[in-house]
């Protein structure tokens, strides 16, 4: 019986296999495809492929569909790495520093990591100014904050890539109907 990969969220558990890829790889690349397209690209017909995403959307593979917006078009052309140090990570105030961080526009990422900062950013802004009046007026009063490092990116190499599934199985499993029921399995 061929390997599917099973895939568990805080929504539902599901087994994902080759058509489950082709159409999470078709759906990274274009998200705005009809489900026709689609359908025809992964090689199953509009409605199961219309019932597999939607039983990927409902598992939380896929958590929604949004447009890639070019960042300096939208007069956003400074791009900020910011490594945070806190000075505790389990009380109260290492709560309220993650509640305010979400809530912070300009930044688009933010990782625990493990290294000399505790937190990293990814903060978008206009200008360096606008990046100074952030700093200065927002992340160096928030709570716990005890170290702010500034990287700033000279040239964006690769943004927004699709996520690899190389991981996941190439094979599919054979249906099983009727009387062959136990046959495909053994193949």
């Amino acid at each position: 019986m061929p390997f599917k990969y099973t895939f568990s969220t805080e929504h539902a558990e599901m087994k994902l296999d080759a058509i489950d890829r082709r159409i999470l790889a078709a759906l990274q690349r274009d998200g705005r495809l009809s489900n026709v397209d689609l359908a025809e690209g992964v090689g199953l017909s509009p409605s199961p492929c219309l019932r597999r995403v939607k039983m990927l959307e409902a598992a939380g593979v896929i958590s929604g569909y949004a447009a890639r917006l070019e960042r300096k078009a939208v007069g956003l052309g400074l791009t900020v790495f910011v490594g945070i140090k806190v000075e505790r990570h389990r009380d109260e105030q290492a709560t309220a520093f993650r509640e305010a961080v979400v809530a912070l526009d300009e930044v688009v990422s933010c990782h625990l990591v493990s290294g000399e900062a505790d937190f990293l950013l990814q903060v978008v802004v206009a200008d360096l100014a606008a990046y100074e009046r952030l700093l200065l007026d927002t992340l160096l009063k928030m709570p716990g904050v005890a170290d702010i490092r500034s990287n700033f990116a000279i040239q964006t190499v690769k943004d927004g890539a699709p996520l690899p599934l190389d991981h996941l199985p190439e094979t599919i499993e054979e249906p099983r109907f009727g009387s062959n029921r136990g046959q495909a399995a053994k193949r």
